[in-house]
């Protein structure tokens, strides 16, 4: 039965989030709990696993929404470039866009089993918001935000079996990893820009999530010590494992010069004495750097699996552990399982930086 329940009423999500005072709104919501805790469950799941980690177990939805995300790669190849004078943001992407949300209903329809059929209206906005900002050609933390957020609606509507270990494993090994493959091709083949300046809500000029969960990965991992993954060798022999090796190598495919120089947030992190460290301290700088600053939020898309509402803490036991034997239960717990962590939600900040532009 769907996690949610057969008479659950699904909606189109709409944003929220319209000015600096309504940061409290997000950051004290039932919305903001379930995308942490989601994150950090994930987070938890791929702990010391690569990409070739066997997920023999897993729900067949997996490898439809991987052929899904085959299916938007080749609308890409589908989409050829415009003529134009503009360095930067080839307007073949605008073409690109609109056809995958044309299309992105009818894709779901052929990747979800009948009965999840009603929630494709609201979880179909989450994909297309995914891949970018079709005016400005651009793309930041903001858009991978949205694909994280479908993948949750996946488990949350019952798509994906939050009982299962293999799934929440898969979706990072799997779908997660297709997903950047595509951003990636996206952003070098349309030329486009990173939102807001820079890529100032990023790691690298585009991604920040890829980063957390691939610190993860080698928790507990003797392969590689932190200090060596800007090794171009080390990249290049271990990157088709590893999905932060698989970062590293993209950022030294597009970019050129000292690794110090053009990547210097990196560079200051391979200092680290541990994965771990690393590991949570990018958990605490996404939660500081991304999900508190107003020009990424305003952005964000609520509906009915992914609510405003607010917490309420009496609804939750006061002592869970994220560990996956917590995953037991059904996934609306999911995210509150993590929220009763003695790590209260980081102070917003009304940031007046250059703003991550997307389409609604």
């Amino acid at each position: 039965m769907s996690a949610v329940g057969e008479n659950h009423v699904f909606v189109v999500p709409k944003k929220e989030i319209y000015s600096v005072e309504d940061m409290n709104k997000w950051i004290n919501s039932d919305g903001y709990q379930e995308y942490m805790g989601f994150i950090e469950s994930l987070n938890d799941a791929v702990k010391g696993k690569s990409l070739n980690h066997p997920v023999d177990k897993c729900s067949p939805v997996v490898e439809k929404i991987v052929i899904l995300l085959d299916k938007v790669d080749a609308i890409i190849d589908e989409t050829p470039l415009i003529d134009q004078p503009q360095r930067f943001g080839n307007k073949a992407f605008a073409t690109f866009y609109h056809r995958l949300c044309q299309e992105i209903e009818e894709l779901l329809k052929e990747s979800l089993p009948e009965k999840f059929h009603k929630s494709i209206p609201e979880i179909s906005i989450y994909v297309t918001e995914s891949v970018g900002n079709s005016t400005r050609i651009d793309y930041g933390s903001g858009h991978e935000m949205s694909f994280i957020m479908f993948m949750y609606c996946l488990f949350r509507v019952g798509a994906l079996d939050c009982n299962l270990s293999d799934d929440r494993i898969a979706v990072v090994t799997k779908i997660f990893k297709r997903y950047l493959d595509i951003v990636r091709k996206l952003q070098t083949f349309y030329n486009m820009e990173p939102a807001g300046s820079h890529g100032v809500w990023s790691l690298d000029d585009f991604q920040f999530i890829p980063f957390l969960w691939g610190s993860s990965q080698f928790v507990g991992n003797p392969r590689i010590e932190p200090s060596q993954f800007s090794d171009e060798t080390v990249v290049e022999r271990l990157s088709s494992e590893f999905m932060f090796l698989g970062c590293i190598q993209y950022i030294l495919k597009v970019k050129s010069g000292p690794f110090h120089e053009h990547s210097n947030q990196l560079y200051n992190i391979s200092g680290t004495a541990t994965w771990s460290k690393i590991n949570q301290g990018l958990i605490k700088m996404y939660k500081g750097e991304v999900l508190s600053k107003f020009p990424v939020v305003q952005h964000m898309l609520f509906g009915s699996l992914m609510s405003i509402a607010a917490f309420d803490s009496s609804k939750n036991p006061t002592k869970m552990k994220p560990d996956p034997p917590t995953m037991g239960r059904p996934l609306p717990s999911l995210g509150r399982a993590l929220a009763n962590r003695n790590m209260p939600p980081p102070a917003f900040s009304a940031n007046s930086k250059p703003t991550e532009n997307r389409s609604n």
